[in-house]
């Protein structure tokens, strides 16, 4: 299973306007009907009492339905389309001043940009504030921001929970204004995006796994809980290999909103990130393999002079094959070993040196 970023490039694939896999399925209850009148509920008496029981479920759905339209209505004019050089994505309004998050893979290396919110009010101009792709994320600032600019409400991702509901707002493939629904199927994900097409290579740990549709487009839009609240920005979609690289279904994946907002407010205020949170080793490396081409681990092109590594000895040339208890192989996965971490951590960093192999302690830098 491959990382895929979730943005709409230009040239991206356009909707046929009769999918030939287009299938109508009958209303639930009308299947329901007929399979109780197959059963002889024509009765009066039976018929009433099967009314009875089928009444509260219809109510819990009526109730849901409610719940939908209702986080619809009152999150959908937070979220914009943002049109960048290298095609199209969404964003959500972070204050009432016209800033908007978004992801530094949907701004790429653009300074300006078109902005048109998701209900279809008319289209705005917008300059980046800053980017941050280490975490794949940027913030940029309408000129001009309109009156009555409605501003998102963010949740605490410690509160997110595996089954809870959300719903997906975005412009996937273009399309303004559209919302998919599923659930939290997993948290703490740590997963990787490439650089191939304008991805940022970023390792991002702690990543809200959702069923939810994630198409491209949706990236750097909402994904919203039934309490009106983001928990996250969609920003990543898996891929099946064995399918060509198409989509994996219901495999999406969004940044929470606590690492979000802990990246905003800095951008907002100081017009850059101050303080990463990332843990960081110091060094530059590279991808290491044997003479069967398997990774085999990184080595260290360069330590940065009183740097996190070279403060425990690691030293040019030196082989990192663990951090902690987790292998690493690829500078990939010395990212994600390091996502978890946290800057003034320490923790045992095993390499090889000329054959032999190491263990230390490393007090963490930061990114």
């Amino acid at each position: 299973m491959d990382i895929s970023r979730a943005h709409r490039p230009r040239s991206g694939p356009r909707i046929p306007a009769h999918p030939r896999s287009l299938r109508l399925l009958l209303p639930l209850t009308a299947v329901a009907c007929s399979g109780a009148l197959l059963a002889g509920c024509s009765d009066g008496a039976s018929a009433t009492k099967a009314a009875a029981q089928a009444a509260p479920a219809r109510a819990d759905a009526s109730d849901l339905q409610g719940d939908y339209q209702k986080v619809i209505d009152d999150v959908l004019p937070s979220v914009v389309q943002i049109d960048a050089a290298d095609g199209l994505g969404s964003g959500v309004v972070y204050d009432d001043k016209g800033h908007i998050v978004t992801n530094a893979h949907v701004v790429g290396k653009g300074k300006t940009f078109k902005v048109a919110a998701a209900v279809g009010e008319h289209e705005l101009s917008a300059k980046l504030v800053s980017s941050y792709p280490e975490q794949d994320l940027a913030v940029i600032k309408l000129d001009k921001p309109p009156a009555g600019l409605k501003a998102a409400k963010f949740a605490d991702s410690a509160e997110v929970a595996v089954g809870q509901i959300v719903l997906a707002m975005g412009s996937p493939l273009g399309l303004a204004s559209s919302v998919t629904q599923g659930i939290v199927s997993a948290t703490g994900r740590t997963v990787s995006e490439g650089r191939a097409g304008g991805g940022t290579g970023a390792t991002i740990a702690n990543m809200i796994q959702t069923s939810a549709a994630i198409n491209p487009g949706n990236s750097g839009g909402a994904l919203v809980d039934l309490d009106s609240k983001v928990v996250g920005i969609p920003t990543l979609a898996a891929t099946d290999p064995q399918l060509g690289g198409s989509a994996a279904p219901g495999i999406g994946f969004a940044i929470p909103a606590s690492m979000v907002k802990t990246i905003a407010d800095q951008i907002v205020k100081n017009g850059k990130v101050t303080d990463s949170g990332r843990a960081a080793l110091d060094i530059t490396g590279r991808t290491v393999v044997d003479e069967d081409f398997t990774p085999t681990g990184v080595t260290v092109v360069e330590a940065k002079q009183n740097g996190a590594a070279a403060a425990a000895g690691i030293r040019t040339g030196d082989v990192i094959t663990k951090v902690g208890d987790t292998a690493v192989t690829t500078i990939t996965s010395l990212s994600e070993a390091l996502a978890g971490q946290k800057p003034g951590g320490k923790v045992k960093v095993t390499y090889s040196r000329s054959g032999s192999e190491k263990t230390v302690d490393v007090t963490l830098g930061e990114i």
